[in-house]
């Protein structure tokens, strides 16, 4: 089988102009970056399309290393339901460069089910990251500046909570000092640097209204602590405007397309294990107004991205998804199971069917929400038809609906089955609203508790001094109300990674809070998990290479 950008490279790609009125969207209306790539505005968004649409949410089991496929799965099924005569529309996050030369690759989907231009939407795409990057930072090196020259007047601020971002996996500046050198050179401060899909300048925008709304959120980022203990933001810099400014044309959504042609939205790009892990609410209203069915994915398995997608976004945007698809794939339930290399092909089967105890796990978590649930089998070649009967029987056991997938070697053909299943799903039991793991006037440390025990099956959680401490100014500050968004890891419902399966008698601990006052959410860090990744021992970097003209090694 061809290469991800083999195939990408072969696809004859529509004009974007062509891709656009498929859906109604007038060529006047696109600002074209080239020939296959545009953005379009936020007037197309209807709000009466809009609560008409049968929005699904695909999401996954606890993943693997190498990912379990949600992103390839959830083109594959768009490009389905067009092919069976519904109208589809697609809604995915960016991809960081961040993975894309790190380990896990890029986020353009794979085989038969990708979006196009690849190479692009893998790369520098229209500048979105840039934008959000260049924003961010200009904010600190501004709050920086401002410090400076006000310190003959005697300002200055108890804590600096404002760091720096760049797309790139770099442990080496998770912890940095700045302003070394001359007194010219700044006064030095320690300060690190996250990566660009945890910046709240990225969760800001993803969850931004329209333009004016993103200026008030970024208005009232926190960036410091004054001595009074009272919170220093962006819009006691009074440079909102200007950062507003960066970003107006990155809060635009991105028109592309599947390799069949089918349109899709991609814009930006949080992660789901340090961030929100969903992409841009404007981008879901886009294609929730151009269509009949809309798909989107949320990051990482379901008790991250599916959560925060229920528990935050649709709280905020006000919509919910008819069904949830969860994606599995054999591989990944045997680990799960506590497969070892050398095992047996008894011990083998033995970890399959051990390993439904996680899928199990999530399936009662998206119910828990008021979700109808479609498993769909993410097909390998070299998984049996013995295999599959038993995760076929599991499932309907389980009382949910099963379609087995191949849309990485069949494109939307391979998914067909699963299209008519998640619509046949929607139209009997489709979800009419939402039940949220926790009510607004929750306090946080509330929030946190009915997360960790009712998602995750937490024992308790266990709050640092820092945490404590961070809580208090919360309340003071009267941001209790806010959404909460947990850091953890995403190979396990607990915080340690190698907890597989469903981890047992354990404890959740909170480290600290983040106070995001702009995107209007605490990001509660639990564990040791870090906003800044590291790169691997043997980095995807080193496989990317330009062969006479082309780009080789991007998947």
């Amino acid at each position: 089988m061809k290469s991800d950008i083999e195939i990408a490279r072969s696809c004859n790609m529509k004009q974007i102009e062509e891709v656009a009125a498929t859906v109604g969207i007038p060529a006047d209306a696109l600002e074209r970056y080239g020939k296959y790539m545009a953005k379009v505005p936020l007037s197309l968004i209807n709000e009466d399309r809009v609560a008409c649409n049968r929005l699904i949410l695909v999401s996954s089991i606890s993943p693997t290393r190498a990912g379990i496929g949600k992103t390839t799965v959830s083109i594959g099924l768009s490009m389905a339901l067009n092919r069976i005569g519904k109208r589809s529309v697609l809604a995915l996050r960016e991809p960081s460069l961040g993975p894309c030369f790190g380990m896990k690759g890029g986020a353009a989907g794979g085989g038969y089910a990708q979006v196009v231009p690849m190479e692009k939407i893998n790369l520098h795409f229209t500048g979105d990251f840039h934008a959000i990057t260049s924003a961010h930072n200009m904010i600190a090196a501004l709050l920086d500046n401002y410090i400076y020259q006000h310190r003959s007047e005697g300002f200055t601020l108890k804590q600096i909570l404002w760091k720096r971002v760049l797309d790139v996996n770099d442990r080496s500046l998770r912890n940095v000092v700045t302003g070394l050198g001359a007194s010219t050179d700044g006064l030095p401060a320690q300060s690190g640097f996250d990566i660009t899909p945890a910046s709240e300048i990225m969760a800001a925008l993803c969850l931004a209204d329209s333009e004016k709304d993103l200026r008030r959120r970024i208005e009232n980022m926190v960036l410091g602590i004054t001595f009074d203990d009272k919170p220093f933001t962006v819009r006691d810099l009074g440079v909102a405007g200007a950062i507003t400014v960066l970003l107006m044309d990155a809060i635009k959504p991105n028109l592309v397309q599947t390799l069949e042609g089918t349109p899709a939205l991609v814009h930006g790009g949080p992660f789901a294990n340090i961030a929100h892990g969903c992409n841009s609410l404007v981008a879901t209203k886009l294609a929730m107004s151009l269509s009949d069915y809309a798909i989107t994915e949320a990051g990482f398995g379901a008790d991250l991205g599916a959560e925060k997608f229920l528990d935050i976004k649709c709280r905020k945007a006000e919509i919910h998804p008819r069904a949830t698809v969860l994606v599995t794939t054999l591989c990944g339930l045997k680990m799960h199971g506590g497969l070892v290399d050398g095992d047996s092909r008894e011990q083998e089967r033995q970890a399959l069917v051990d390993g439904f105890a996680n899928l199990d796990r999530h399936v009662e978590n998206m119910q828990r929400f008021g979700q109808p649930v479609v498993i769909t089998l993410n097909r390998y070649g070299d998984d049996t038809e013995e295999e599959i009967k038993l995760l076929s029987e599991h499932c309907k056991m389980l009382g949910v609906g099963f379609a087995e997938n191949n849309v990485f070697t069949k494109g939307g053909e391979g998914a067909e089955e699963l299209a008519r299943l998640v619509v046949e799903t929607i139209e009997k039991q489709g979800a009419k609203e939402i039940h949220m793991t926790y009510a607004d006037d929750d306090s946080i440390e509330e929030k946190v508790n009915k997360i960790a025990k009712n998602i995750y099956g937490a024992r308790s959680v266990i709050l640092k001094k820092s945490a404590q401490n961070k809580l208090a100014r919360i309340h003071a500050w009267g941001m209790d109300r806010f959404p909460v968004c947990i850091a953890k890891t995403q190979f396990s419902f607990s915080e340690d990674p190698k907890q597989v399966g469903v981890a047992k008698n354990f404890d959740i601990t909170i480290r600290d809070f983040v106070i995001n006052g702009g995107s209007e959410m605490i990001v509660a860090i639990a564990g040791d998990i870090m906003r800044m990744p590291g790169l691997p021992k043997v980095p995807q970097a080193e496989r990317i290479d330009i062969v006479r003209g082309q780009i080789e090694g991007l998947a």
